[in-house]
């Protein structure tokens, strides 16, 4: 999922893309946070798989019999969007080898047009998945797949908001990936029930965006994660299926964890995937405790992108930010950037923030 693109740079196999529209009305000091901060990142339990799986599409084994749904995707701006037209959820398992996702997508007219392998996959109806497992906010992974299980891959450094760039083609060695279709694809002269994706993502291959993580995760470990699905308006014209211009209708964006804005790229905001040991049903989820101080630096950073538009340099304190109250926030100059840092007293826990906005935990400073 992408917000409209304008224009798409390709320099060294690497991609920069420029968004055509903006992603929210920037008028509030907090600009893009105003929209996203009521948000509370939505939780999964993965439970390690009982059996062998078999990547089918299909997700007909015991195994999965026993894993939990996410809840229902909803709008990628949550409520003050209407409700999602078709039903999406998804499930996941893990074992020493996989992480394994399967996603149902009710769908009553299956279609794809793009088969090469790396297309940019969003411009059909599409499944896709983000990865950022010591949720530092850089580094991270992205998946899309459509209906004739084509797929793309990408790696990004940061998000596009703090100039990427997207490496197009960072496919995963081993990594397998199928679809099930219940009806036909490409076929308007019938009605479809939905189709579904079934991938096993290796941990060999994912070890390169673990920074701080464990990979393969132990018991207990959570992972950042977000799930999409872009679904365009069709009309049936002679016979065929014609895809209606974004001009006319913009994509919709479905998510299990709403982000407040038109992007997907807002690690901040993805979900958390609770890795267990235990048997389905059995585990608890631990809330991030780091997630408070996460959230007063995601707004540090808003601010200071609002500031900086005025005053074409960055505050040098929490006040000039209009952040008098609440945990204080102590803001160094760095470079032509700067350092954030928030502390919990009660924890011991201290988090950075620098204007790329990479958040890093270390401990209080003696």
């Amino acid at each position: 999922m992408r917000n409209a693109i304008g224009l798409i740079v390709v320099l060294v196999g690497c991609v920069v893309l420029f968004d055509g529209r903006a992603s929210a009305d920037s008028a509030s000091p907090e600009g893009d946070w105003a929209a996203m901060k009521g948000f509370t990142p939505r939780h999964y339990i993965c439970y390690r798989a009982t059996g062998p799986i078999k990547i089918d599409g299909k997700a007909d084994e015991p195994a999965w019999a026993n894993a939990p749904w996410t809840e229902d995707f909803v709008d990628i701006q949550g409520s003050v969007k209407p409700a999602p037209r078709f039903r999406t959820r998804a499930k996941l398992l893990w074992d020493d080898s996989y992480l394994y996702v399967f996603a149902e997508l009710e769908e009553p007219h299956v279609w794809g047009t793009l088969t090469k392998k790396n297309s940019i996959m969003f411009m059909d109806p599409d499944f896709e998945v983000f990865i950022d497992p010591d949720g530092d906010n850089h580094n991270y992974y992205e998946y899309e797949m459509n209906a004739l299980n084509s797929i793309w891959e990408l790696t990004l450094d940061r998000p596009y908001r703090d100039g990427g760039p997207a490496h197009l083609g960072t496919n995963l060695k081993d990594l397998h990936s199928a679809v099930h279709i219940d009806g036909t694809i490409n076929n308007p002269a019938d009605t479809d029930r939905g189709w579904s994706v079934e991938i096993a993502f290796p941990w060999s291959g994912l070890k390169r965006y673990a920074g701080a993580a464990t990979c393969p995760p132990k018991d207990g470990d959570q992972w950042r994660m977000g799930f999409s699905r872009v679904e365009w308006l069709i009309d049936i014209i002679n016979g065929k299926y014609s895809k209606v211009p974004r001009e006319a209708h913009p994509e919709d964006n479905w998510v299990w964890s709403p982000q407040g804005v038109i992007d997907m790229h807002r690690p901040e905001r993805w979900g958390y995937v609770q890795f267990s040991n235990g048997a389905p049903g059995s585990a608890k989820f631990h809330p991030d405790v780091t997630l408070p101080l996460r959230d007063r630096l995601m707004e540090v950073y808003y601010r200071q992108k609002e500031y900086f538009k005025t005053h074409r340099h960055y505050a040098d304190s929490a006040a000039d930010l209009g952040m008098n109250q609440g945990n204080p926030v102590d803001i160094k100059k760095q470079g032509d950037g700067y350092l954030a840092t928030v502390r919990d007293p009660k924890t011991s826990i201290e988090m950075h923030l620098t204007a790329d906005s990479k958040l890093s935990k270390g401990p209080v400073s003696k």
